[in-house]
């Protein structure tokens, strides 16, 4: 069978090329890269947001979510000129990558075209990428870890928070795990980001000792229990964004849901065919996360109090 056609996207004031529309990205269900790029289209304003002015490393998948997958940091070849980068330095190689700046949907769209399944941006932005505006909590269950003790966790998280005066923004991993963002001043560094993180989820596992733990090797976890990943605020360390199709054939999403969604919600329901419907009708429920900034400095203090220094990096 030959190639598709290419066909062209107009997307807002720009024009995008997508070559071999019908090739299947998901095999589980039949959604095709055309289907990909209408669904970000769908989800525009929310990924946008999600993904604006960070350093974002693409996962990509030339041929399909069965096939290759290959991690890029720098923006590939052949990017139009209104694509923008950041440059961004990796001290234990002493090297630089210019990797993908969103600042438009329009470059999404491109993404997909080169292939590009999942958006993995950093914690932090264009203007200074050494100082994180954005803190991940990152509900990381063990193996055997059934969802609900996930669940529950979560809902561990959001009284902490509440505690705090910090307002979190819940979503699914799009796999087995939660994720709360909350924005923060773009105040400290990313050690002292992890070091808070680490404070909260010590706290965390004090609430909850039967559900949580937060010890640092792998190894050494009980596979049934949730690890607080506080590490996903470390340097360079990326998860998948809000909106982002995640590279399985079910072709799931990593999707803003409420905090009263929480004890039944199932993150398998949340696919590329699910959620444009759920996002025209609630919109994009991570909206009011830039007007929700809050200071780390009570989870400093924590770690002060409790003398906790964060591990060398994994």
């Amino acid at each position: 069978m030959g190639k598709s056609p290419a066909v062209e996207l107009e997307v807002e004031d720009r024009v995008v090329r997508i070559s071999n529309p019908d090739r299947v990205y998901f095999p589980a269900r039949g959604e095709t890269k055309l289907d990909l790029a209408n669904y970000y289209l769908s989800v525009g304003d929310g990924i946008v947001r999600a993904l604006r002015e960070r350093p974002c490393m693409l996962h990509r998948f030339p041929e399909g979510v069965t096939g290759e997958k290959v991690h890029q940091k720098r923006l590939p070849h052949g990017a139009p000129p209104w694509v923008r980068t950041v440059r961004v330095h990796f001290p234990r190689y002493n090297r630089h990558a210019d990797e993908l700046c969103v600042t438009h949907i329009a470059d999404v769209i491109w993404a997909v075209q080169m292939s590009t399944v999942e958006f993995h941006p950093w914690n932090s932005r264009a203007a200074d990428t050494e100082k994180p505006d954005e803190w991940r909590i990152d509900l990381d269950p063990g193996p055997t870890c059934p969802f609900d003790r996930v669940r529950r966790v979560a809902l561990v998280v959001e009284e902490v928070l509440a505690e705090l005066g910090a307002v979190g923004f819940p979503k699914t991993s799009g796999s087995k795990g939660l994720h709360v963002y909350v924005r923060i001043k773009p105040d400290y560094g990313f050690q002292d980001v992890r070091k808070a993180a680490l404070a909260f989820a010590h706290e965390v596992e004090r609430r909850a000792p039967d559900d949580v733990e937060t010890t640092w090797w792998r190894k050494d976890r009980d596979p049934s229990l949730v690890f607080v990943d506080y590490n996903q605020n470390t340097r360079d360390r990326t998860i998948a964004s809000a909106y982002s199709v995640r590279g399985v054939a079910e072709a799931t999403v990593s999707t803003p849901i409420r905090w009263d969604e929480i004890p039944d919600v199932d993150p398998r329901e949340f696919t590329i065919a699910t959620v444009p419907k759920r996002y025209a009708e609630l919109g994009d429920l991570h909206a009011g996360i830039d007007d929700a900034v809050w200071s780390i400095e009570p989870l400093l203090e924590w770690a002060a109090r409790d003398e906790l220094e964060v591990p060398d990096e994994q």
